[in-house]
């Protein structure tokens, strides 16, 4: 983001009854993976505190990124977007929401400088602290509690009051999501993310991981292509910093509502717990709450979309969250599996034809992945989450469409949670540092690792549809 550029327009444009009374449609149709909160007079305050909360970002930031996302939908950008899979209050530590920040800005280099594109930076930052569960229910020795859904939600210690859903962890959420905002912004335009300091970045691989090198001899390219611009006089405030957007799944709608806002520019409502806002796969049925809430919101919105989703779904679901065919607006997540994406997207690629050109493709190799491993540990393969990236580019270069981004959960940190890569963590290595609450992350060698692949897939899509 660059805040030099947030503002709000002069104006008091307002917003329609009507508007304002869709906003809460959803609460007459079963909203899923919501809290049960005990004391309905405690989440009533805790909302009316949030409805007066300052926003979290700005409408014009949302217009920027969906700008941005619609460069990706034209194959003249790629989008970006990784961080955890379930954020902590514990974890939302300078440091590591540094390491983050940094990994995703290391990834973009990767990319921009190996595919010769423009990268959209979006972090899963900021606001990703629900999860949905498959049980609303977790039972170990005989005591059975409320499953964790996330520090938003209550605590993964397992016990009767941890577990408790906790209405003022929406408001904690909030000030947390709001220090890790203004951090990132100081951090992406006060200097810290200036490309000449790519070097500098390089807290980087391990020694033994043969990418290391490659990261290096990266690293020293730009840094000559930099001083050869230098000697030639070029501007460089272009590049001492970067945009950069937060995303989160738009799950709690109690939050979503409380932070959603009517901009005084033009009188519209907009979400402003995050720029970009996506609706899971268990929550996307086409009468949901969550599709009806977000059909009435202006920010860029995305969608998961399974292995079992059809041409049909898709279509229906482009009709009602973008029905004027706005390019940015609607971005498609597909997460289908390593197994079986050559088979699935392919078809429904080919049966939506091209009537959907404004929609953004994207592809979320993670959450169809998931294994459990012999000693126990819920993982995936690096080698499953590349092979589905694979068939991503394979399927669009196929269909002749667009693939434009990738969607990802990683960390900054040298955990191991996901098998193999080319520092062949093993599943007795899973033990050393397996320190995720829910989904298993790419480290980070392995991000960085992965945006090599990536860059020589999109470099290869490049070349043969110019």
């Amino acid at each position: 983001m660059n805040i030099s550029r947030v503002y709000e327009a002069a104006g008091h444009a307002e917003a329609s009854a009507e508007t304002v009374e869709g906003l809460d449609a959803w609460r007459g149709m079963n909203p899923q993976q919501q809290p049960t909160y005990t004391d309905p007079a405690e989440l009533a305050e805790v909302l009316e505190r949030l409805r007066s909360v300052p926003p979290l970002i700005f409408a014009g930031e949302a217009d920027q990124l969906k700008d941005r996302i619609a460069a990706a939908s034209r194959g003249d950008a790629f989008v970006l977007a990784g961080g955890d899979c379930a954020e902590s209050f514990a974890d939302a530590t300078a440091d590591k929401i540094r390491r983050r920040v940094q990994t995703v800005l290391q990834m973009a280099a990767v990319l921009t400088y190996g595919a010769s594109v423009p990268v959209v930076k979006i972090g899963r930052m900021a606001g990703q602290f629900a999860k949905p569960r498959s049980s609303d229910i977790e039972t170990r020795d005989g005591v059975t509690l409320p499953s964790y859904r996330g520090d938003i939600v209550n605590d993964h210690e397992f016990t009767a009051e941890a577990r408790r859903h906790d209405p003022h962890r929406l408001l904690y959420a909030y000030q947390v999501s709001s220090s890790t905002l203004n951090l990132i912004r100081a951090f992406t335009t006060g200097g810290f993310a200036d490309l000449r300091l790519v070097h500098e970045w390089n807290r980087g691989f391990l020694a033994s991981n043969p990418n290391y090198h490659r990261y290096e001899q990266l690293a020293r390219e730009i840094d000559r292509a930099l001083k050869f611009m230098d000697a030639c006089g070029a501007d460089f405030d272009a590049i001492r910093s970067v945009e950069f957007f937060s995303a989160h799944e738009a799950l709690l709608l109690e939050y979503e509502r409380a932070l959603t806002r009517i901009d005084s520019r033009t009188g519209d409502p907009y979400d402003v717990s995050g720029h970009f806002l996506w609706i899971g796969e268990r929550t996307r049925q086409l009468d949901s709450a969550h599709v009806d809430f977000l059909s009435r919101v202006k920010n860029p919105i995305g969608v998961k979309l399974g292995p079992t989703a059809t041409a049909a779904e898709a279509l229906a679901l482009a009709d009602r969250l973008d029905p004027e065919g706005e390019p940015g607006r609607l971005t498609f997540i597909t997460r289908m599996g390593a197994g079986v994406i050559r088979e699935r997207l392919p078809v429904l690629l080919a049966e939506i034809g091209d009537r959907l050109p404004q929609v953004t493709w994207v592809c979320d190799p993670m959450h169809g992945n998931t294994i459990t491993s012999n000693t126990g540990y819920k993982t995936r393969r690096f080698e499953d989450v590349m092979g589905e990236v694979a068939g991503f580019f394979d399927a669009h270069h196929d269909a002749g469409t667009i693939p434009g981004g990738l969607h990802i959960e990683l960390t900054g940190d040298d955990v191991t949670e996901i098998l193999g890569g080319a520092s062949e963590i093993d599943e007795e290595g899973l033990r050393r540092r397996y320190e995720t609450l829910v989904d298993p992350r790419l480290n980070h060698d392995q991000s960085l690792e992965m945006a090599f692949q990536v860059a020589e897939h999109l470099a290869e899509h490049q070349r043969t549809h110019g």
